[in-house]
């Protein structure tokens, strides 16, 4: 099976500044529709992380953005990569991911992790508990967002949240609800609620991906799971070069995530404002994938 690719979309200091970052970010969004990018996400952080930038750089909240890219395409599934659970109540962020359903015309997916970005959550007086609380909390997040999208309205009671009334209309158009995708490689509770809970996982390409894969597997069979109901969605620098010259080294790299089972290649462009980028990935790339 040919793997899919998906753009992320994880830096906004882009050479016109915020004044062109709207019909900047259009343009971006448009041709990656266009040009046969599966999904399209953005992250969900406050200020740039550390691994791209200062800071201070620019950065967009997140489903605001998603919204705002929802009106610009057609076709391209869109999500976080991924939600700090610590940043919206589960209640919130259940109506937030199925109003993007809606209003997309059921393109939404639900990116969901256990938040890390400690510096961030103090800086702004985001709530941001410890490690272990976190993970409780994911889990129950994920049971509560599963009832809201399967239309089971009654009151929810767990350990850190209680809803009195989980009412969720309209419902999403998804069927059987958005995709859940959960992100990182955590071998013991991350993978673990992968394959109790999620439709996808999102893992690093690191040289121990395989065995993070072996893992998910004896989860899924722990779980009585079929392990491959579970897209498997690795990331992967997706720039072609201005010129097509980065082509092969691409397609290669694709080919091989390929054949450890994964179906979709999901990560930034550099440049990715170059919009004859897109076009490669179109005539070149793609069809290279496709015919392996």
């Amino acid at each position: 099976m040919a793997v899919k690719l998906g753009l992320h979309i994880s830096d906004f200091t882009w050479p016109n500044g915020p004044s062109r970052l709207g019909p900047e970010l259009a343009d971006v969004a448009a041709a990656a529709d266009e040009a046969g990018f599966d999904r399209i996400s953005v992250m969900d952080h406050l200020w740039q992380i550390s691994m791209i930038g200062p800071p201070e750089h620019e950065m967009l909240e997140a489903y605001t953005a998603l919204g705002f890219l929802a009106a610009r395409t057609r076709r391209a599934k869109l999500l976080t990569l991924v939600t700090g659970v610590t940043y919206r109540d589960p209640g919130l962020l259940a109506k937030a991911v199925t109003t993007l359903d809606v209003l997309s015309g059921g393109r939404a997916m639900l990116g969901l992790g256990a938040a890390w970005n400690e510096e961030e959550s103090r800086g702004l007086g985001l709530f941001f508990p410890p490690t272990a609380e976190r993970f409780e909390r994911l889990e129950e997040t994920l049971q509560i967002c599963l009832r809201m999208f399967h239309g089971e309205d009654g009151p929810f009671e767990g350990k850190h949240y209680q809803l009195g009334r989980t009412l969720n209309s309209p419902q999403p158009i998804s069927r059987p609800h958005p995709p859940i995708l959960i992100g990182g490689g955590g071998e013991k509770k991350t993978l673990r609620f992968v394959a109790k809970y999620a439709d996808a996982c999102n893992l690093f390409n690191s040289p121990d991906v395989e065995r993070k894969l072996d893992v998910l597997r004896q989860h899924c069979e722990n779980e009585g799971r079929d392990y491959d109901t579970i897209e498997k969605t690795v990331t992967l620098a997706l720039d072609p070069g201005a010129e097509g010259e980065n082509v092969e080294r691409l397609v290669a790299e694709a080919t091989r995530l390929a054949g450890m089972g994964f179906t979709v290649a999901h990560g930034g462009m550099a440049g990715v404002t170059e919009l004859k980028k897109f076009e490669i990935i179109r005539t070149q790339v793609l069809p290279a994938i496709e015919a392996l």
